[in-house]
């Protein structure tokens, strides 16, 4: 199995740094990229980071996990609250996940309280920033040594 960590980020992430900076931060994607290469780099541990706004392509992205990637962090955006094939594809993923949240869910409108993702999640970090990308991949390679 590989050493690399799967960074799966769902709808608009990708305008992170201009959308709702006073929710999400004044960082991109590219400052994601650089905190999850340093947190990995720490357990040997490369990245691979991808974004779609598309529901299809992350599941299609899950399911080719389970034969290239050795753990997966995963901010699935909006699906978190609505996505059962998200769900699905990584209950079907043998690897540990781990999701993240740039804002605090619970701290926001009711309908985000709930996360299908969380009920496969063997850990949920929340309203830690983009902070929680490293905190996600620094307890993946934990739970990667065993």
């Amino acid at each position: 199995m590989s050493k690399t960590i799967l960074i799966l980020n769902g709808p608009n992430l990708n305008l992170l740094g201009k959308r709702q900076p006073e929710i999400y931060g004044a960082e991109t994607l590219n400052d994601v990229a650089a905190l999850c290469a340093k947190a990995a780099g720490t357990f040997d541990h490369g990245i691979e980071m991808r974004q779609s706004n598309h529901e299809g392509e992350l599941v299609d992205w899950i399911q080719e996990a389970r034969e290239s990637h050795a753990g997966i962090v995963i901010n699935p955006g909006a699906y978190s609250h609505t996505s059962v094939a998200i769900l699905d594809a990584l209950n079907a993923y043998e690897g540990p996940v781990i999701e993240v949240h740039i804002s605090n869910i619970h701290k926001r409108e009711a309908f985000r309280h709930h996360s299908y993702v969380s009920h496969r999640a063997d850990g949920v970090i929340a309203g830690c920033g983009i902070e929680g990308y490293g905190f996600a991949v620094q307890r993946l390679g934990t739970l990667l040594a065993g």
